[in-house]
């Protein structure tokens, strides 16, 4: 959707003004339109440009550009798709398997989708069609509270088909999960409820002997010390012996400490002697240079053997 017209982007003679209270001004130049929008500080938008004359009002452009924007991303969020689920059935069906897609079938509808029931005939069963549609119509009774009939039980070849719709629709059924998933969130581990239990019963239990506390001392302060007994008053029993005072800590006389005498300062540790020095270790004697070894005496050489000679030739 293309941006309204605004301003100088006007380009027709004339237009209906509406004011920015969405009273009718009537129709006026555009000029003159122009003139009164700038003096109120506001854009004049052209909103029904296919109207003769174009039809334009008084108001601020940003603030309703944003209205717009939050009235279509409302309009996305809500809007949902429904979607047409399909659940299969046989005709010789067992109780439990029965129960287990009847349960799929609530929580489809549950959920604000359509289902489509089908029944398979296999066989001979073609020639009963009666107990397919009394199958069918057995569970519309047991669905009646999430979903109604939509479209009868009808014959499709081999196959016997019904559509059940939701009572409840989609948008209806979203806006019902969101809090349940909030509270979920907000639910507390058995762990994090024991604690927060025992913390409550402690501070329960700190504010009861705190306040057992302020209560005796206020008892204690009202109770009136008795009178001393005085010098005039007639002593009852002669024969009893007048009781002793006791004596308080603060009638003993004080004995004081002898003072201790103070410690005689360390000695100061002797000087370490200094170590000698080590004697310079001997130079180490020469080695003996060997003797040269005696030279070997050349061998004589071994006389030639004569060679034969050979017998002459005459």
């Amino acid at each position: 959707m293309s941006e309204p017209r605004i301003n100088d982007r006007i380009r027709v003679p004339e237009v209906r003004l509406i004011g920015p209270g969405g009273e009718q001004v009537g129709v006026v130049a555009t000029a003159v339109a122009l003139k009164l929008a700038q003096d109120a500080d506001l854009d004049l938008v052209e909103v029904a440009p296919n109207s003769r004359p174009p039809v334009a009002k008084l108001m601020d452009f940003g603030k309703f550009k944003y209205e717009s924007d939050m009235k279509a991303r409302e309009a996305r969020r809500n809007q949902t798709n429904t979607i047409l689920k399909e659940i299969r059935f046989r005709l010789k069906i067992d109780p439990h398997d029965y129960a287990t897609k009847k349960g799929h079938v609530e929580r489809f509808l549950s959920a604000g989708d359509k289902v489509k029931v089908m029944i398979m005939f296999r066989g001979r069963e073609q020639s009963r069609p009666e107990m397919g549609r009394r199958l069918l119509e057995r569970l519309a009774d047991d669905v009646a509270e999430l979903g109604f009939v939509e479209s009868m039980p009808k014959q499709d070849g081999r196959n016997m088909t019904m559509v059940i719709g939701p009572v409840k629709k989609k948008a209806e059924a979203a806006k019902a999960e969101r809090p349940a998933k909030q509270r979920g969130h907000e639910k507390l581990s058995k762990s994090q409820a024991r604690r927060a239990a025992e913390a409550a019963a402690a501070a329960d239990t700190g504010s009861a002997d705190t306040g057992s506390a302020d209560e005796e001392t206020p008892k204690a302060a009202a109770t009136p010390a008795t009178p001393a007994p005085s010098e005039a008053a007639p002593v009852a029993d002669t024969a009893k012996a007048a009781p002793r005072p006791r004596t308080t800590p603060a009638s003993r006389p004080a004995t004081s400490k002898p003072a201790t005498a103070p410690r005689p300062a360390a000695a100061p540790k002797p000087a370490a002697a200094p170590k000698p020095a080590a004697a310079p270790k001997p130079a180490a004697a020469p080695k003996p240079v060997a003797a040269p070894k005696p030279v070997a005496k050349p061998s004589a050489p071994k006389p030639a053997a004569p060679k034969p000679r050979g017998p002459r030739k005459g």
